[in-house]
């Protein structure tokens, strides 16, 4: 997926997703719309954001298709930051500064998120972060215009701290990346662990950006642990598991939520991540859930029309669903002007599709701790751990 850098995308998004926005039914109809732009921040070279990309895109069309926003129409603007901070601060600024955007989702890029805060607040843009860091959203004082939706490192941290005293595991190596997330993320897990009673017998970091951790993954091999804990992206997570088989770690591997990416684990390391616990949304696991309320059989639902547009699934897919259905909800409830459509967003209550997201004052941060679930990789795909 490749994305313009400075200009509207329109055309583009709609050759590269097979779109066709749903709504209007004649010329007349068409006349009478107000398209509502909804900026979108993401890296072409990034396979988590092209997820992102064709999930903003999907929802686009179905809240138009619905009418939820009577004679609003959302129109996607999509720039490529290159998951250069610098470019992103480039591309935040020119939406800000665009009277016809009244929103902006970013993407994985966390540091896009963080280093361009000053400007969302002092430009007063509406802004939702799907990156993982929490300091996408937090400290709230530096954060008024901007909210999160994905999972939170300390809500990961917790589900496999119990989930491996569980298991009756004693060690545990750690390799995290060198970025926000990844350095969060280890703090996180640090504070669970004592909690737990786990020791943590090695820590290792390495670039988000490697090909090769096969040293730093020996490495915590040596240190005899029980099981190996990988807070590391999905481009790193398959990685790690060809690594530590080969240096014939036999102990249980564990991932955090930032690793979830597609349903289907790679072919190449497809055994070498079998039985690796993952903590992440049920959406990755979606055709094991039974459809026993109106918003589960909804995120199935969600499952089927990505699958049957794209060819397969990506688990990161319902975090971009769930950014367009705040701002879809915000938009009817109080219009498009930016202050008060921030307000709305900070009172956001819904079921998404991935799980349950609430938003106030006090938290920037919408998804609900109880949103998260165990997956098991079996045969190489995602499966509920239960």
């Amino acid at each position: 997926m490749r994305f313009p850098r400075r200009a509207s995308t329109a055309l583009a998004v709609a050759a590269l997703l097979t779109t066709g926005l749903a709504g209007c039914s004649s010329d007349d109809d068409a006349a009478a719309l107000t398209d509502v732009v909804i900026g979108a921040d993401l890296a072409a070279s990034s396979p988590t954001d092209a997820a992102y990309g064709r999930a903003l895109q999907l929802r686009v069309d179905q809240v138009n298709a619905s009418g939820l926003l009577g004679n609003r129409r959302l129109r996607l603007n999509i720039l490529d930051n290159r998951s250069d901070a610098t470019v992103s601060l480039r591309n935040l600024s020119s939406f800000a500064d665009n009277p016809s955007v009244a929103a902006v989702i970013t993407g994985y890029c966390s540091q896009c998120v963080t280093g361009a805060a000053k400007t969302i607040n002092d430009k007063q843009l509406p802004t939702i972060a799907l990156a993982p860091a929490n300091e996408v959203a937090a400290p709230l004082n530096e954060r008024r215009f901007i909210f999160k939706i994905g999972p939170n490192s300390p809500d990961s941290a917790a589900a496999l701290a119990t989930a491996m005293k569980a298991a009756e595991i004693k060690r545990v190596g750690v390799l995290h990346t060198d970025d926000l997330y990844g350095k969060g993320a280890k703090l996180a897990f640090e504070a669970e662990a004592v909690k737990a009673g786990l020791q943590i017998p090695s820590i290792t970091e390495v670039k988000a950006t490697a090909t090769d951790i096969t040293q730093a993954v020996g490495t915590l091999a040596d240190s005899k642990p029980d099981a190996l804990l990988y807070l590391v992206g999905p481009d790193l997570a398959g990685l790690a598991a060809t690594s530590a088989a080969a240096a014939g770690f036999k102990g249980k591997t564990y991932y955090d939520a930032a690793a979830a990416g597609d349903l289907f684990i790679p072919r190449e390391a497809a055994v070498a991540s079998e039985d690796a616990t993952m903590v992440f949304t049920q959406t990755l696991a979606i055709d094991d859930v039974i459809a026993t309320t109106p918003a589960k059989a909804a995120r199935k639902q969600w499952f089927r029309d990505y699958t049957s547009r794209y060819g397969t699934y990506s688990g990161v897919a319902s975090l971009a669903a769930d950014a367009i259905s705040v701002l879809a909800d915000a938009i009817a409830r109080n219009g498009t002007a930016r202050p008060a459509l921030r307000d709305a967003i900070e009172t956001t209550q819904l079921d998404g599709m991935s799980g349950a997201i609430r938003i106030t004052p006090d938290n920037h941060s919408g998804l609900m701790p109880q949103a998260l679930t165990l997956l098991k990789a079996r045969s190489g795909r995602w499966r509920l751990a239960s």
